[in-house]
C-alpha cells in the first residue's frame, strides 16, 4: 500500500499537521523539523494525493485554456506562453481546441470537464457578439480574441485597428500605392479580418489613396495554402499591386512562396507585410515583415487576471478589457 500521512508522521515522530505544513510549503517549519519530515518522505516514498488536497482547499491547480486550432502557429506559441506564465502562478494547463465551431465553443463553456479546473481562459472564434450572456458562468472566466466586446467576463485582446493601420501606412511610406489586402471575411465587422480591414481602409484614406475593392481578397481560414489561393487570384486576374498586407503570417508565407514562384522580387517587385510575428517570419527567406501583436502580455495579463478572480472568488468587481500595445517589426520584406 502506498504510503500514507500518518505513516511519515509515525517516522519523522511530528504530528500529522507538521507533515501537512511541510508538504505544502507552510513557511513557518524549523529547517531542522523540514529536514526530519523530507528524509521520511523519501524512505517511505510517500507521493501526496493531489484529489484529497483539491477536496480541501477547494481548488485543483489546474487551469483550462480553449483555442480554435492549434494548427496555426500563432495559437501554438500562445498556447506556449501561457503554460509558461501559469507554470510561475504554480498551476497547470489544460488545452483544448474547437475549431472555431460555434456549436463547440458554446458546449465547452458547460462542459462537466470544467469542474476538473479552477478557471478557464477561452479565445472563441465561432461565437459573435450576441452571444456575449453565454459568458455569465459561475466559474472564473477570461476571453481572448475579438469576437465578443463589453462581456461579463475580464478581456486581454490586442489593438488590430490600429495595428493594421500601422502595417498598411509602412507600406505607403515606402512608396506602394496598390497595396492588396489578404484574409478578409466579407461583410464582417467584429472580429479579426473586420478590424484589420478597417485599419487597412484608414491607412488608405489617411493617405487619400482610393480604396480599390479588386484589391481586396476574401479567404475562409487563414492558413499557408489560402495566402498562396489568394495571391494566385490576383495574379490570374491580371490585377496590378505592388505590396501586400496579409491578415496573418500564414497567409503571408503562403502568399511569399507563390511570388517567388511567379519571379515576382519580394520587396522591390512586391513589399510584404504580415501579422502575429510567429517564429517562421524570422526565418523566411526573405525574413518577414510583421506586426507583434502583443502575444506575451497577452498570455501573462490573461493568466494574472484568472488567478486574480480564481483567489477572490466572491469578487463582483465589473469585468476588465485590457488592449496590449502592438510592434511593426521591420525586417526584409518590406
Amino acid at each position: 500500500m502506498p504510503a500514507t500521512l500518518h505513516d511519515v508522521a509515525r517516522l519523522a515522530g511530528v504530528s500529522i499537521k507538521t507533515v501537512s505544513n511541510v508538504v505544502n510549503e507552510y513557511p513557518y517549519v524549523s529547517q531542522a523539523t523540514r529536514e526530519r519530515v523530507q528524509r521520511a518522505i523519501d524512505e517511505l516514498s510517500y507521493r501526496p494525493n493531489p484529489s484529497a488536497r483539491s477536496l480541501r482547499s477547494g481548488r485543483t491547480g489546474v487551469i483550462s485554456l480553449v483555442l480554435p486550432e492549434l494548427s496555426l502557429s500563432y495559437f501554438a506559441e500562445l498556447a506556449d506562453t501561457v503554460i509558461a506564465r501559469a507554470e510561475t502562478r504554480g498551476l497547470t494547463v489544460q488545452v483544448e481546441q474547437t475549431g472555431g465551431d460555434r456549436d463547440r465553443e458554446i458546449a465547452m463553456l458547460t462542459s462537466p470537464r470544467r469542474r476538473l479546473a479552477d478557471g478557464l481562459i477561452f479565445s472563441p472564434l465561432g461565437m459573435e457578439q450576441s452571444d456575449a450572456h453565454l459568458l455569465e458562468v459561475d466559474y472564473p472566466l477570461v476571453i481572448l480574441g475579438e469576437r465578443i466586446f463589453g462581456g461579463p467576463v475580464d478581456h486581454v485582446t490586442m489593438r488590430n485597428v490600429e495595428a493594421a493601420r500601422a502595417a498598411t501606412d509602412l507600406l505607403i511610406q515606402s512608396g506602394r500605392t496598390r497595396i492588396a489586402a489578404i484574409g478578409a471575411h466579407p461583410d464582417e465587422v467584429i472580429g479579426s479580418a473586420g478590424l484589420r480591414l478597417t485599419g487597412y481602409r484608414e491607412a488608405l484614406e489617411a493617405a487619400d489613396i482610393a480604396y480599390d475593392a479588386d484589391l481586396v481578397i476574401d479567404t475562409t481560414l487563414w492558413h499557408r495554402s489560402d495566402g498562396a489561393e489568394a495571391v494566385t487570384r490576383l495574379l490570374d486576374a491580371g490585377t496590378d499591386f505592388d505590396a501586400v498586407f496579409a491578415f496573418n503570417d500564414a497567409l503571408a508565407l503562403g502568399a511569399m512562396r507563390v511570388l517567388q514562384q511567379e519571379g515576382r522580387r519580394i520587396p522591390a517587385d512586391v513589399a510584404l507585410v504580415g501579422f502575429d510575428d510567429i517564429e517562421e517570419a524570422r526565418y523566411a527567406m526573405p525574413s518577414l515583415t510583421t506586426v507583434n501583436p502583443g502575444q506575451q502580455l497577452i498570455a501573462q495579463h490573461a493568466v494574472d487576471l484568472l488567478v486574480a478572480r480564481i483567489e477572490n472568488r466572491g469578487d463582483r468587481s465589473a469585468a476588465e478589457q485590457l488592449l496590449v500595445d502592438y510592434l511593426v517589426v521591420r525586417r526584409e520584406s518590406a
